[in-house]
């Protein structure tokens, strides 16, 4: 289907900023999230993580649109080393290997890629992705359940009423309301959350205009940087998932142009200014893939546009309050379809590289790549524990290369 945007067209001033807060409500709630729970301002974090896309798009030539927010992935190695300067030193030894990996990748290319994950593999990773994140939207929408009766029944009010508005406008918007969906149903879903006593704006009147984000210098430690290296290994599974999905979406071979290289050393050289001035590692972004492939809108000057806005946030208090009092059960609403698309973008790519699922093997590895990835199978490495798309990958890798390896065997011997 022709895209409403794409990757290169630059719309008008008034057509991107609706479309650029969209892709700003997608991430914001998780990547604030990420700070707050490492006890770090998150005002730093949405600072470096808009300075960090800019420097993403510039680096990869405008060709592909992604979003970096905050990840997940450190969590729990950062809460074991409980000293954050201590973990900015592991965030810059992060991004230095991500650094090392795109110069053995400009090196010695992505030919490994096809081999190490075939389709096969990669399209239950990509699936996994999306559906890895729809227990979390479910919460979110309180469809998993709460202990208050009355709240429940907002909740699930509001969220159902995001989630209807959401796919009735994606459905059957036309014009330019057809590109901003998500952004109806967001101001729907906080009407209705509104009216049933959800929203709170008195953080809104306190907040001050303008605040300075935290900065804090990092802490080289050898023993911190041991501890978080394993997720960057997660890291990186999650990052070229990312970059095959948007390919897919955008119809572009975005690993061999601008190159799975020049994406790692954006990424890695935007987690190296991150550390060094206080705040969190950076990663691609699912919500803003979702929120690509649910409006057929490409562009990088929108996905820029998002960073800036991202950056104005940081510097403003009372926009940064207004965007956090939307309730949770609005952007679960919305985040139900977005994590949808996500695994519907897997389904397609084995239908579009026709795999042929007579092939044992084939069948096989899917079926692994699924058990491992939905089973709740986890594998602990130091603090951090790999499971869920990661393992998938790993797993994925793992059984292509064994499978490549008796092909050529058996090639020889016949």
């Amino acid at each position: 289907m022709r895209p409403i945007l794409d990757v290169h067209e630059r719309p008008s001033l008034a057509r991107g900023l609706p479309l650029s807060l969209q892709h700003l409500l997608a991430m914001f709630g998780a990547t604030v999230l990420v700070p707050f729970l490492l006890k770090v301002d998150p005002s730093t974090a949405l600072l470096m993580n808009g300075i960090g896309t800019l420097l993403y798009l510039a680096l990869c030539r405008g060709k592909i649109p992604a979003y970096l927010g905050s990840s997940f992935a450190f969590i729990a190695p950062v809460a074991a080393i409980a000293n954050f300067p201590a973990a900015q030193g592991g965030f810059i030894a992060f991004g230095l290997f991500f650094l090392l990996v795109a110069a053995v990748v400009r090196v010695f290319g992505t030919r490994w890629l096809e081999i190490a994950l075939p389709p096969a593999a990669m399209a239950p990773v990509v699936a996994i992705i999306g559906l890895e994140l729809l227990p979390v939207a479910a919460g979110m929408a309180g469809l998993t359940g709460t202990p208050d009766p009355a709240l429940h029944r907002a909740i699930l009010v509001t969220s159902l009423g995001t989630l209807a508005a959401t796919v009735l406008g994606a459905a059957f918007f036309r014009g330019f309301f057809a590109a901003i969906p998500i952004v109806c149903g967001v101001f729907c879903g906080y009407g209705l959350a509104a009216a049933q006593g959800l929203v709170d704006l008195s953080k809104v009147i306190e907040a001050p205009w303008l605040r300075l984000p935290a900065f804090s210098a990092p802490i080289f430690d050898l023993t911190a940087i041991l501890m978080i290296a394993p997720a960057a290994l997660v890291v990186l599974a999650e990052h070229v998932g990312h970059l095959v999905v948007t390919g897919e979406i955008v119809g572009k071979d975005l690993v061999k142009d601008p190159g799975l290289g020049r994406s790692l050393f954006a990424d890695g050289l935007s987690n190296v200014l991150s550390g060094a001035v206080g705040a969190t590692p950076n990663t691609t972004y699912g919500e803003n893939i979702g929120v690509m492939a649910m409006t057929r809108v490409y562009s990088v000057w929108v996905i820029g546009g998002a960073a800036v806005l991202a950056i104005l946030v940081a510097f403003c208090g009372k926009l940064a309050a207004l965007i956090q009092s939307i309730p949770v059960a609005v952007m679960g609403g919305v985040c139900l379809v977005l994590f949808g698309v996500i695994a519907v973008a897997g389904v397609r790519l084995a239908v579009e590289r026709k795999v042929d699922y007579g092939d044992p093997r084939n069948l096989t590895l899917t079926a692994t790549v699924f058990a491992l990835g939905l089973s709740g199978a986890a594998v602990h490495l130091g603090g951090v524990e790999i499971k869920g798309m990661a393992l998938a990958a790993l797993v994925g890798v793992t059984l292509s290369l064994v499978f490549a390896l008796r092909r050529g065997r058996t090639a020889t011997t016949l």
